[in-house]
């Protein structure tokens, strides 16, 4: 026997379609609890934040760096005894506005819809400098923590520092990122240089999470650590 023809025809979902009246009533409760989950209050917001909001660094990309380095160090001091250099995150990773008032659970999940966890990896000096480069070529407000980077107003680069000093090509450093970028997500190839990579088996949802539950009041705020500026004092 052999098959010989195939048919098929496409069914559109729409509102015109019944819903199975046995089926909506098993799921029901599980919804309703999900829902109830989800819309519990964890937080308050001053403003809306959005990604859109500024040219190479945003509040509502501050606040995600800076929640990966406040819940993460801990972590990864307790394992390695070394701390968190810098946090780099991908711009496209956030996925949703805070909006000015309630910060629900559900708002976590709209932020980041993915399964992405939060990984440390080893970098040399030099591949620290790549990552500068790619940044300040990108031109985007990937989240960043830990490093500051001017750039003139034709986008060359004036200064880079990490905590404050100056990035050293002997040194050792620790940049915490997700398990995305740093398997080369957005073409994030200098992670290729590291030799030691840190699973702390967190995602960066529950990072979120946890952040808003312990923090009554978020009011991130667009700051210098990354900017156009011709004059560094």
């Amino acid at each position: 026997m052999q098959v010989t023809r195939i048919e098929g025809k496409q069914i559109s979902i729409s509102d015109s379609l019944k819903a199975n009246t046995e089926i909506e009533t098993f799921i029901k409760p599980y919804r309703d609890h999900v829902n109830q989950d989800l819309d519990s209050v964890i937080s308050f917001s001053k403003e809306t934040y959005s990604k859109k909001d500024g040219e190479l660094n945003t509040a509502i990309g501050n606040l995600f760096a800076d929640a990966i380095f406040e819940q993460c160090n801990p972590i990864f001091n307790n394992m390695t005894n070394n701390d968190i250099d810098i946090v780099l995150i991908n711009h496209g990773g956030i996925r949703s506005i805070i909006s000015k008032g309630n910060i629900t659970r559900r708002t976590a999940f709209k932020l980041m819809p993915f399964e992405n966890s939060v990984v440390v990896a080893s970098l040399n000096g030099h591949a620290v400098n790549e990552l500068v480069s790619y940044l300040s070529k990108a031109k985007r407000a990937h989240p960043i923590h830990g490093l500051k980077i001017a750039l003139d107003n034709d986008y060359n680069l004036i200064e880079a520092t990490i905590n404050n000093q100056p990035i050293d090509t002997t040194k050792t450093y620790y940049v915490a990122t997700n398990d995305y970028l740093y398997n080369g997500g957005d073409h994030m190839d200098f992670f290729k240089a590291s030799d030691t990579m840190y699973n702390l088996n967190y995602k960066i949802r529950n990072v979120l999470l946890d952040y808003f539950k312990k923090t009554d009041t978020i009011q991130p705020e667009i700051d210098d650590r990354f900017i156009k500026a011709n004059n560094i004092k």
